[in-house]
Formats: C-alpha cells, sequence, structure tokens
C-alpha cells in the first residue's frame, strides 16, 4: 500500500474499504492498479468512473484483451447536517487552522463521530459499485484497483474526501471563513502572501556619496536620540506558518515521512541541544 499512498488519509480510506470487502479481491486490485490496467480514471463530485482493462483468457474464450467501466457512486452527506459539522469544524482552531492550510486533521473523523457522521466509508451503504465484467463478486478486481487510485488521489488532494461526500473544497473554505477563528486566521494568512517585486539587481548596488566627516559626538552617540518605548511585535495566530503553509508532502519533499513533522523533530533537537544557552 506505501505505492499509493503516504498520507493518514490515503491510508485510512483503504484501511475503512478493507474492514468492508474482502482483503484478497483488494490485492488483486492492487496489482491491477500497480500494473497500469486503469487506462481511465475519472472524479465527477462523488462519482468515480473509471476504464479498466481486462485479462485474456483462451480457456472461457477470452482471446483480446476486453475493456470494463467501473464506477463507484458515494452518499453523499445532506446540507443539513453539512452545515452542523461546518459549525463544529469551525469552533476547534486546531481543525480550521490545519484546513485552511490545505491539510486534514487526523482527529477530523472524532469530530465527525460525536454527530453520528463519518467521512471515510464506514458501511456499504455509503458507497455502490458497478463493473461491465462477468465476475458476480463486488468487488471484483477492477473495482478493487480503483479504490487504490483513489487513496493515491487523496495524497495528492486530501480535500477530494469532502468532495467525495458532496462538500467542494471552495464551499468548504468560504464557509469555515466566515467564522470568528476562520475570519482571524484567513487575515493571517492573507497577510503572509505577498506579490514578488521584480528588481533590476539580485544584488544591492554601489552608489557614489560624498564623504562628509561626522563630529565625534555624532559617531558616538548618534544624531538622533532611540526611541524610549519599543512597539512589541504581534504574535502569529499560527506558529511555524510558512512551514505549515508547505503541507506535509510539498513538490520539493521526496520521501515518505510527513516534512512539517520533520521540521518539528528538527526544531526539537535544536531546542534540547542549545537548551543551556537559551
Amino acid at each position: 500500500m506505501a505505492n499509493f499512498s503516504r498520507t493518514w488519509w490515503g491510508k485510512n480510506f483503504i484501511d475503512a474499504i478493507e474492514r468492508l470487502t474482502d482483503s484478497g479481491r483488494l490485492q488483486r486490485g492492487r496489482s491491477y492498479a500497480k500494473g497500469g490496467k486503469v487506462k481511465s480514471f475519472d472524479i465527477d463530485g462523488g462519482l468515480v468512473i473509471a476504464t479498466v482493462r481486462g485479462s485474456v483468457n483462451p480457456y472461457f474464450g477470452v482471446y483480446t484483451e476486453p475493456t470494463y467501466i467501473t464506477s463507484i457512486d458515494f452518499e453523499p452527506i445532506s446540507q443539513a447536517k453539512w452545515t452542523a459539522a461546518i459549525a463544529l469544524i469551525a469552533s476547534k482552531a486546531s481543525l480550521i487552522s490545519r484546513l485552511l492550510l490545505n491539510e486534514i486533521p487526523d482527529n477530523i473523523e472524532d469530530s465527525f463521530k460525536t454527530l453520528g457522521l463519518n467521512l471515510l466509508p464506514a458501511s456499504a451503504k455509503d458507497f455502490k459499485t458497478k463493473c461491465s465484467c462477468p465476475d458476480y463478486s463486488n468487488p471484483c478486481k477492477h473495482i478493487a484497483g480503483v479504490y487504490y487510485l483513489i487513496a493515491a488521489e487523496l495524497d495528492r488532494d486530501p480535500f477530494l474526501l469532502f468532495e467525495l461526500r458532496g462538500l467542494s473544497r471552495e464551499a468548504l473554505k468560504a464557509e469555515l471563513a466566515k467564522s470568528p477563528l476562520g475570519q482571524a486566521l484567513s487575515a493571517e494568512l492573507s497577510a503572509q502572501q505577498r506579490p514578488p517585486v521584480p528588481v533590476e539587481h539580485y544584488y544591492t548596488q554601489p552608489q557614489m556619496a560624498e564623504a562628509t566627516a561626522p563630529s565625534l559626538k555624532a559617531f558616538w552617540q548618534g544624531e538622533k536620540r532611540l526611541p524610549q518605548t519599543i512597539e512589541v511585535a504581534t504574535t502569529s495566530a499560527v506558529p511555524a506558518i510558512l512551514v505549515k503553509k508547505q503541507g506535509d508532502f510539498p513538490a520539493f519533499w521526496s520521501r515518505d515521512n510527513s516534512f512539517i513533522a520533520a521540521m518539528e523533530g528538527l526544531c526539537d533537537r535544536v531546542r534540547s541541544k542549545n537548551k543551556d544557552r537559551l
């Protein structure tokens, strides 16, 4: 499964499917996904449609490679229940801050469970599957292969987990931004995003200046008096925001472990090594 999912939401999606289906058939589906048997793969809201290559089997009279149409239709959460879920998420800084930073907290399912809801599939009622192949079992290996591709897509876009249940990324962020916590965090995030300013040179260019001889008093004491009060800088609502905005797996991070967790571990080691100097 490591080849298809590195994040908790991708792995938990496969874990949820394994609890509802036959693990042996899922393993066959994994080899299908890994072997490039899925020719096309499209996600439209909660509907996943894929074209999967079948197997040549002369024993059953199949001499040319067949093609099957596979669909997985996820049951959407109702608008009323989404409203309750968003209100609960917006009341918790630990959840809303991660979501506005394009991450999904690993404990978000606990909040949904308090409302009797679930993001990940919890029963066969949460999705319907269909395949045009002659295999009567469900899931067939073609459907199972598409499960693994969905997990891989969740790695690249964790908000697909919401879209599969009927709420788009834009709608989720728009609703979260309406809450008091969301407004404060949105203002903090937008303040960090400044457009680049074009310059003619990468380095400061030297300029000619007329040499003047300052007085000894100005040289040692300065021409202007230092300010008597110092403005206290406002602390960021989200610590280490520049690091966290990169996400767990930014484009430049090729390792399997979380980028944010690695940075936190590095800071802890630096802090413990220099604790006597702080």
